[in-house]
């Protein structure tokens, strides 16, 4: 085995310089043929499921779309030629279809070279909104779906900095848009200034447990930067382009309609701003205006909110979560935390929940306490409404069904919200004479769709719920054969028609219309596999256990034309994963895996290597559990290593692979995993991390489930960090990064720092930072080479 490695690690470290100038560079011909493919078009549908829009886009983003201006404000990445995020998603194109009809029509007068994004349904329902980004900046564009014409209806200056920049009034005749302000200032430039002083911040001597966040504000430059990216005024805007002012300049965070149309709530962002959290925790102001613009009453002031309470069950103080409600004309429903928002203070009830009618004259009604922490209320077109509650460190969730006639309620839901096998599904909705979603009841019974997740495989059901008596009816499980069927909606209930999503592990997924009682279906949507080329790899969800006995899955590919029966080949194994943390054995023994799933691959697994001769585990199962008072991490490493051996002794034992040649890959957290696993066990010949954090006292306030600080457990965080151990890493390790990683702890350094470790203390080891990456990546050209890289690499240790 020393001789092996030892031949291994000559053989990386001759194939790699210190440092390579390379041009991008493309994957194999079998892993190309599969990554640069046509994406099959998204599918938007109106909530009467009678039109049909289908969105196209490009499969990729191009470098180009990556290289455009960009700031870094307020956890914000903004465009500030365009204003709209920098990391915008758009479609190129769009295509509409009756239901029941057989074509897509194309919709005529698209912008040229559109790039379009916020599209929606009108209230009536016929008629769609877009945004169209060009050059200069957002305008707004309208589809008649009769006629499948488009036309525009603004110039492009909408402020879509904070999102979406309009809003559909009740009449579909009118929206609501954000423009940018006729006085607005000019961008600072702080490269071209002189600093005039230090940059100073203080604090106050309250403990807090804030987490790493990145893109924050930095200086006054960013500061003022700031406020003239995200101040608007607010006009009303016809189907013709005719505006009518009717807000000032401010800088706008949130814009809705009371149910019945008839009031204007708007939260605007207010000083001071923070250096050390994102604007979701700036200073805000909300206040309800009537259709003039008439200030009726300013309804919540939240100030600035640098300290919080340690847990992930604690809140901040003050009213939150405020919305409209939806089965009423204008009531505002909120909440407010009863324990100062601390999770660690005892207390009976630890949120309270408020309605408070328009015009707020008279004072807010409580609605509801919660033992645990809200989570959110559902309303319904009956006079019920359905409560929930959840507290993470128990991963309790409950839900109350609650009589609106005289206030009684029961419990409906009450279960760890991990136990998949339990869970009862979610209630179908409907829209309501406002036009907002609202559980479908009607004569006291509703609708639970569920995913159906079972210890004997997944079979989705359908049950109907009497509200009096809480007694269920399954109307209908799904028992296909060598295929998945999911429901989406209830099309008509006394009928039995539902819309479902069939796919298999070659079907692509497509859209049916089914009879529930007669079991007679209807294509919707046809879509074509786009990977024919791996439609006959084989593809098994097997169940092994850990060394405690806890049950373990993970989602097996072997190439297509491998002779499972002789075995005469012992295959080299990649295993990608992702730890999850779970508070008991039995629900992290559960199994969440289809072989029915549609196999897509993607950069985001090992899938593509099929091709190429190597055995796949997908999706591996990792749990780390940790039961009672113990937490999950403090045994991270020997779960994590517990983890792997049994997926590898569970693949080894059905005779497929070579277990002197497995390689493991994850990204974030998987890469954190994956550099552990090559840092403490010998299971493995090389590994592939991506995106990841090494260094657990760059993110000491908290990391993935992990509530406890660096001062509460510092060996935790020491023991847990490659980078504390880098001196144990001798396997040959890929690390990739993006460079612009914008995720919260993730940040290019951890990379960068923990690759000077690995190489100054000897290891095997090449980093490759991809240009303009965020946390996922986009770019054709990136997402290419990455294959490539990851094609060397494999080749290289597991196969020569």
């Amino acid at each position: 085995m020393k001789i092996k490695l030892t031949i291994c690690l000559l053989a990386f470290l001759n194939f790699y310089d210190a440092q390579e100038s390379i041009t991008y560079q493309k994957p194999s011909a079998e892993i190309l043929k599969l990554a640069d493919y046509e994406r099959p078009p998204g599918v938007l549908m109106n909530s009467k499921k009678d039109w049909i829009v289908f969105t196209y886009r490009p499969t990729y983003k191009t470098l180009e779309d990556l290289s455009q201006q960009e700031m870094k404000l307020g956890g914000l990445r903004i465009n500030p030629v365009t204003n709209i995020s920098s990391t915008a998603t758009y479609s190129n194109n769009l295509k509409v279809r009756k239901i029941n009809d057989k074509t897509e029509v194309q919709v005529k007068n698209l912008p040229a070279n559109p790039k379009i994004t916020y599209t929606s349904f009108s209230p009536d329902e016929k008629k769609l909104a877009f945004t169209n980004t060009t050059n200069k900046g957002v305008e707004l564009w309208i589809v008649d779906l009769e006629t499948a014409a488009a036309k525009k209806v603004t110039s492009d200056n909408l402020n879509a900095n904070l999102g979406s920049p309009y809003l559909w009034y009740k009449d579909s005749q009118h929206l609501l848009i954000k423009t940018l302000p006729q006085d607005r200032g000019t961008l600072i430039d702080a490269s071209k200034d002189l600093p005039t002083g230090p940059i100073v911040s203080t604090a106050d001597g309250k403990v807090s447990q804030n987490r790493t966040y990145q893109d924050l504000l930095k200086n006054p430059q960013d500061e003022k930067n700031f406020e003239i990216l995200t101040a608007s005024e607010v006009y009303n805007v016809d189907l013709n382009g005719n505006l009518k002012k009717v807000k000032d300049h401010d800088l706008y965070s949130g814009l809705s309609f009371s149910p019945d149309g008839n009031y204007l709530m708007a939260t605007t962002i207010k000083k001071p701003f923070s250096y050390i959290v994102p604007l979701s925790r700036f200073p805000m102001t909300t206040t309800v205006y009537d259709m003039n613009g008439n200030a009726v009453k300013t309804v919540n002031e939240i100030p600035l909110n640098e300290v919080m309470p340690k847990g992930f069950s604690s809140v901040r103080t003050g009213k939150r979560d405020m919305g409209w409600r939806s089965d009423m004309p204008a009531t505002l429903v909120y909440t407010e935390a009863l324990d100062g928002g601390d999770q660690s203070r005892p207390a009976e009830y630890r949120d309270e929940i408020f309605t408070w009618d328009a015009p707020f004259t008279n004072a807010p009604k409580s609605f509801f306490k919660t033992r645990q922490r809200y989570e959110n209320v559902s309303w319904t077109n009956d006079h019920y409404a359905i409560v929930s509650e959840g507290w993470y460190d128990t991963r309790n969730t409950k839900a109350y069904l609650v009589d609106l006639n005289n206030g009684e309620s029961r419990v409906i839901e009450d279960r760890n919200y991990q136990d998949i096998y339990s869970d009862p599904g979610n209630f179908n909705t409907i829209k309501n004479q406002y036009g907002r979603l609202v559980v479908d009841m009607k004569g006291g019974k509703s609708y639970l769709i569920g995913a159906g997740f079972t210890k004997d495989g997944q079979h989705p059901f359908l049950d109907e719920v009497d509200m009096k008596t809480l007694k269920k009816k399954r109307l209908y499980t799904s028992n296909l054969k060598n295929a998945k069927e999911e429901i989406i909606d209830i099309l008509n209930p006394s009928k039995g028609e539902v819309l479902t999503i069939q796919q298999s592990s070659s079907q692509y997924p497509n859209y049916f219309k089914k009879n529930i009682k007669s079991n007679k279906e209807e294509a919707v949507t046809n879509f074509a596999n786009p990977f024919e080329s791996i439609k006959d790899v084989y593809k098994e969800v097997i169940t092994y256990k850990r060394n405690d006995g806890v049950t373990l899955t993970g989602t097996l590919y072997l190439p297509a034309n491998y002779d499972r029966k002789a075995k005469k080949e012992k295959l080299p194994l990649l295993i990608w994963a992702y730890p999850t943390e779970y508070k008991d054995k039995n629900t992290a023994g559960q199994n969440n895996q289809n072989p029915n799933d549609f196999t897509f691959p993607s950069y985001g697994s090992f899938v593509y290597w099929t091709t190429k001769g190597y055995a796949v585990l997908d999706d591996a199962a990792f749990p780390i559990i940790g039961e009672g008072k113990t937490e999950p991490n403090d045994t991270f490493i020997p779960q994590l290593v517990a983890n792997a051996e049994a997926a590898i002794n569970a693949v080894d034992q059905l005779g497929y692979i070579d277990r002197k040649k497995v390689a493991v890959g994850g990204h974030s957290y998987g890469a954190f995993m994956t550099a552990n696993l090559l840092t403490h066990s010998k299971l493995f010949a090389c590994g592939i991390a991506r995106s990841g954090a090494y260094n657990r006292t760059l993110t000491p306030f908290g990391f993935q489930s992990e509530q406890r600080n660096y001062w509460d457990v510092p060996e935790i965080y020491n023991t847990m960090s490659p980078f504390m151990n880098a001196d144990k890493m001798k396997t040959p390790l890929l690390l990739i990064h993006g460079d612009a990683d914008n995720n919260p702890g993730t940040f290019t350094l951890q990379t960068e720092r923990y690759f000077q470790a690995l190489k100054n203390l000897g290891a095997p080891v090449k980093m490759v930072l991809l240009p303009k990456e965020a946390h996922g990546y986009a770019a054709k050209e990136n997402i290419l080479h990455l294959l490539w890289e990851q094609d060397q690499f494999l080749e290289k240790c597991l196969k020569k």
